[in-house]
Parts: structure tokens; sequence; C-alpha cells
């Protein structure tokens, strides 16, 4: 496109059509015919914030499917800093380490609050009292549920988008930052008051097959770069190969095979951790041998998940998130294999979620308690370190939820009186399976009753506490000061706890 060529779009906030000039930086434009004048493309992310009339003390939200290869939302930050723009409330899906750098954001009062998940570097800087107010943190439903109800309201939503056309159909299977679904992305798309979409892979209109769709995104930058691929997905997640995690995962598979859940028709969700990679590897020998296939596997989707899908082990796969090349690819390629939004993954207020479908979830722990209450927020120091996930979604929603976790990590037990942190109520975690026993939930004597004599070691809660203390002694207890660094709420909104500042 020439330089200084003027392009007609519509502002979906003022309602009018606006000019303004394309100077033909960054990427190539593929030619759309006479009907590029009605594209939504500008030049930069500064022309398109000042489009959205962005001021200070609004709300920007970004996704998270990038991961720790992100580089928009650092990208968005620096050039609302350069215009000028304080106060502002950052309403992420997640945030990983490479986001680092936020924090001088923070510091310089560009940025004065987060309401989303936060790993790594910008947790441990809340809980050491950064941030004058403190982090809210939602699981993915409950945020999809805060939005739909009006309590996080987004101003403006910046979406990295590995595919895109000049009119903003979006999808995440193409391109040098392919991410595969944009399964979260979809509610700031829906909610958001003004949508820019980011890109480094223009394409021709229509961007078919699209995730996002046009009508709901307002301007299109094209960028040079949205991520750096290596540390958007891996080739293959790697499942354990530690005996004593080996053995958990090996119990995982007992208690789902004798659950009185493991029919046809079988529904899971697993993790993209080691043990629960490890576990569902031994679910699909299980499969295979007692010849039952499955309804579908939810939620976060790996390349075992596809093998599972390609041997006709399951019927179909429903992505929110994809964890590896694999799933990627598969996602391009497979009828089986669906992406779906965050809300209709696990938005409790929805008319209906996969999360309420589920026979067995298995999830992972920072700590589990004597009530059976998860911590996946802080570790055991009290360091706000992970953001919920859909962990406390999927607990509620599945027929059996099982938590895995060693007993003990380092000098730290991971079975202790009370979590730091309850991110998961223990009246919705029906099992607790550790190297040293598997202790189920006593309010669920049916289950109790299906798994006894099964050769399944059961023991109780408590006798895992205290095993676990064996090896690492009582351990001191962290200290916190009395500021609320962190709020945490459950998926309908409720506080379910607060974090404090670790002193």
């Amino acid at each position: 496109m020439p330089s200084g060529r003027k392009v007609t779009m519509m502002s979906r906030s003022a309602g009018n059509r606006k000019t303004f000039s394309f100077t033909g930086e960054g990427k190539d434009i593929p030619s759309i015919g006479k009907k590029r004048e009605k594209g939504k493309i500008v030049a930069s992310l500064e022309e398109a914030f000042r489009l959205a009339e962005v001021r200070d003390g609004m709300t920007i939200s970004f996704h998270h499917h990038l991961r720790d290869g992100d580089l928009v939302v650092n990208m968005a930050l620096d050039v609302l800093a350069g215009m000028g723009i304080r106060d502002l409330v950052l309403a992420p899906s997640a945030l990983f380490p490479v986001h680092e750098s936020l924090l001088r954001h923070v510091r310089s009062g560009v940025i004065r609050s987060i309401e989303g998940s936060v790993n790594g570097p910008v947790g441990r800087a809340a809980s050491e009292g950064l941030f004058s107010s403190p982090v809210i943190l939602r699981s993915h439903g409950g945020r999809v549920r805060a939005m739909q109800a009006g309590e996080l309201h987004v101003d403006v939503a910046v979406l990295a988008a590995p595919a895109a056309d000049a009119m903003g159909n979006l999808s995440g299977i193409s391109g040098p930052s392919a991410c595969g679904s944009l399964g979260y992305a979809f509610t700031d798309a829906q909610y958001a008051d003004r949508v820019i979409a980011v890109t480094d892979n223009l394409v021709h209109y229509p961007a078919v097959p699209f995730s996002i769709p046009q009508t709901l995104v307002d301007w299109v930058v094209p960028v040079e770069s949205i991520g750096v691929p290596e540390k958007i997905v891996s080739g293959t997640l790697r499942v354990t190969r530690d005996p004593l995690r080996l053995i958990i995962a090996e119990q995982v598979a007992k208690v789902v095979e004798e659950s009185g859940l493991f029919t046809g028709g079988f529904s899971m969700q697993a993790g993209a951790g080691g043990i629960s990679l490890a576990a569902s590897a031994c679910i699909r020998e299980r499969m295979k041998a007692a010849g039952i296939r499955g309804s579908f596997i939810s939620g976060g989707i790996t390349g075992q998940s596809v093998e599972m899908l390609e041997e006709g082990l399951f019927e179909s796969l429903l992505d929110v998130q994809s964890f590896d090349l694999e799933a990627v690819a598969s996602l391009a390629s497979n009828r089986g294999h669906a992406e779906m939004s965050a809300s209709f993954y696990a938005n409790t207020a929805s008319k209906g979620c996969v999360v309420d479908m589920l026979d067995v979830a298995v999830l992972g722990a920072t700590q589990v308690d004597t009530d059976f209450n998860v911590n996946v927020n802080t570790e055991s120091d009290g360091v706000l370190l992970h953001g919920i996930g859909g962990h406390m979604d999927t607990a509620a929603g599945a027929a059996v939820t099982v938590v895995v976790t060693p007993l003990f990590r380092g000098r730290m037990p991971m079975v202790v009186d009370r979590v730091l942190t309850v991110t998961t109520p223990g009246e919705t975690v029906d099992v607790v399976v550790t190297e040293r026993g598997v202790a189920v939930n006593p309010r669920r004597k049916d289950l109790l009753e299906n798994l006894r004599g099964k050769g399944i070691p059961l023991v109780e809660i408590g006798d895992l506490k205290k095993t676990a203390e064996e090896f690492t002694g009582i351990p001191k207890p962290p200290s916190f000061g009395e500021k609320i660094i962190g709020i945490v709420e459950y998926r309908d909104g409720t506080v379910i706890d607060t974090i404090r500042q670790r002193i």
C-alpha cells in the first residue's frame, strides 16, 4: 500500500467514519481488490489506541495463548506509557515471566492494578507489596462470568492474532506465531468496548476458517512479530520419568478404572504437567485393554490427547488452549477436534458449560490440607506465583475430581493442616493421590466403596500429613503482614480467600 494512502473505516465507539493515513510500515498487506478501502488496518498500535480514545484509568485486557512467548502485552504497555497514559487496570487472562518488564510501568504509575492471573515475577512483586490494590484472581470460568455480569468492565481488548485479515477475522491455527485455540480471547472480543487485533500474519480476506469474527473487531494492527514460536508451544510435552511420580500416575489410573465411571462414553480432563501426562498415558492403556471408547477430552489439549483421538479412544477433543505443536496441527485438520470459548468451557453463569459434563478431572496442587482444600496460587513460602486456571471450575463440575501431588517437595510437606491459600474448596475434591497413599474425601462414601479391595493403598488424609512430616519435620510457617495483596474469587464471584503480603 503506498505511503499516505487514505483508508476509511467505521469506529464502533463513535459511530461515524474516520479517515487516517497508512504509512506503509510493517508487513506488506495482501490485496483484497477495490474493497481494501473498507478494511480496518491501522499503521501502529499508537494509532489504534488513539482511535479507541484510550484515557487514564481505563481497563485494558489481553489473552495468554502465546504464553511465555508473548510479545504483545509488553509492546502495548510500552506504547501506552509513551503516550503518557497512566493509572491503567490490566485484565489479562494470565501473565507469565516474559511480562516481568511490566513492573517498571507499575512503579512509574502507568499500571495501577491487575485483575487476572499472574505467574512468576509479577506475582512475586505483588507478594512484596508493589501494588497499591490487591490482584484479583479469577478462574477461567470466573473471568467470563465477571465480564458478563459487568463486574470486570474492559474498555479496550488487545488481541494477539496469529492470523488476521483486513476486516479483523482472527485465527490461531496458522502463521509464524500459531498457538492453536483462541478460547480465552473470545471473552475479550465479545465483552470489551473496543477490540484491537495485533498480527504478524495478515492474510487475504476472508481468513477462513476464523475463530473470532470481524463483527467483534474494531482495528487491525500489523507488526513484525507477536510471539517467539519456541516459547509459545513446545514440540512435545514430557511425561514424567521420576519413579515416585510414576507411582502417582499409576494410582490415578487405578482410581479412575475402579471409580464406576470407566465405561463407554467416559470423559476426562487432565493437565499438561508431567504427572498428569503420565496418568493419561496409564488411562490410555487401560482403555485399550478394556475396549472402552470415551466421549471427549476437554481443556488444554496436548499431543497425547490428539493421539488418543486418532486411535479412536475418544470421539472428540474440546480445546480451550492448545499446549503443543501436535495440538495446533490437529485443530487445523481433525474434524473431531473443536475449539471452544472459555464460557463454553467453564462459565457457571452460562446456559451450560463443558466442565459440568466431565466424568473425571485430574488436577495438580501446591498444597492440600486435611479438609481436602487445595492451594494452587501460593507456594509453601506464601509467595503468589500461580494463577487459578480452570482448577476450581473443573473440580466443581467433574463427577470425580482427583488431585495429584507428591507428598513433599524439597523439605516442604504438600499435605498440611491448613493450606496457605484456599483456591479450590475441599467439598469439590474427591480423591488425593500421592506416592505414599490415596485419600478419599469422607463425603464420597460411594467412591470409597468402589475403591476398597481393588489394590489401591487407601489411607486417611491425616495419615498422609503425618507421613509427610516424618520426612520433612514441621516447617516454620511463613510470616505475613496486614496488607492484602491478592483476592481469590470463587467461580460465582464470592471471595473464597485473601493473600497477605509476605514479610
